[in-house]
């Protein structure tokens, strides 16, 4: 390949990341929106099933059990690609933004790793969080909090975990990841610049994940509230994660959403208490 050929393949980086980002994200939604399907059918035919048991049956109560090492792997894998398809658009800025630094380097003989080590990075951040998010959906699970289609059975802990969520908006650690992810050049900046090796790029876009994980993860919580397999829930969140890392004054808009969301959680505990 010519140099005049290679700058102008270069030239599309940005296109073809902002491609690959895109078509990722979309596969991700593919695969929610398929899965929430199957489990609203599923929920569907368990309830004609229990209806058709015989109106004088009592609907015993339901029972903690233990997930099999299958049906960790499935949750586990259900939240990962949750987690890509939610936040990928978010971290657009960052990754975009290395492709043409990477770009500009390739040209002056300097390349950098590939864009791909440090989306992966990122991402392998979000799967760290989706294992511990795993792990509290079965706790939950085995605290009858959550109910077989995956949403909060309990009005009193949708109200506490509202309120929790909320006032997590307002704290120093919420500001502190929030700036960092609002401002690629920044991090970049403070975290030892561009990476040449792969190893070194990886460990970046993991570290820039971790700021998100920290800005994100309380929000993440809301899921259990709405539902994890509700797809309007799902998407109102990834919406506003967007939102608040976009606008220019992103941690007002966060504030202003945790108060809303700690007048909402008590809101929920005075129905459930009166």
């Amino acid at each position: 390949m010519t140099d005049t050929s290679l700058e102008a393949v270069l030239r599309q980086d940005k296109l073809i990341i902002a491609a690959c980002m895109t078509a990722l994200t979309v596969m991700a939604w593919c695969y929610v929106l398929w899965l929430a399907r199957s489990m609203n059918i599923g929920d569907m035919a368990m309830s004609g099933m229990e209806m058709g048991a015989g109106s004088h049956d009592m609907v015993m109560a339901p029972e903690p059990r233990s997930w099999t090492m299958t049906e960790f792997a499935v949750m586990f894998s259900m939240w990962v690609i949750m987690m890509i398809g939610m936040m990928t658009p978010s971290a657009s800025p960052m990754i975009l933004l290395y492709a043409r630094v990477g770009r500009q380097s390739a040209l002056q003989g300097k390349p950098l790793a590939a864009t791909g080590f440090f989306l992966g990075g990122y991402l392998l951040a979000w799967a760290s969080f989706s294992l511990v998010a795993t792990l509290a959906q079965w706790a939950l699970e085995n605290m009858l909090l959550l109910t077989p289609a995956m949403t909060s059975a309990s009005k009193f802990f949708s109200g506490i975990l509202l309120i929790a969520v909320g006032l997590f908006q307002w704290t120093p650690l919420k500001d502190v990841c929030l700036k960092q992810c609002q401002a690629p050049i920044v991090f970049i900046q403070r975290h030892g610049g561009f990476r040449r090796h792969p190893l070194g790029s990886l460990g970046l876009g993991f570290r820039h994940g971790l700021y998100c994980v920290g800005c994100c993860w309380a929000l993440m919580g809301l899921l259990f509230v709405g539902g994890i397999m509700n797809i309007l829930w799902i998407a109102a969140i990834a919406i506003f994660i967007l939102t608040e890392k976009l606008v220019a004054n992103g941690h007002r808009v966060s504030r202003l959403f945790g108060l809303g969301l700690c007048a909402a959680g008590v809101w929920v505990i005075g129905r459930a208490v009166f």
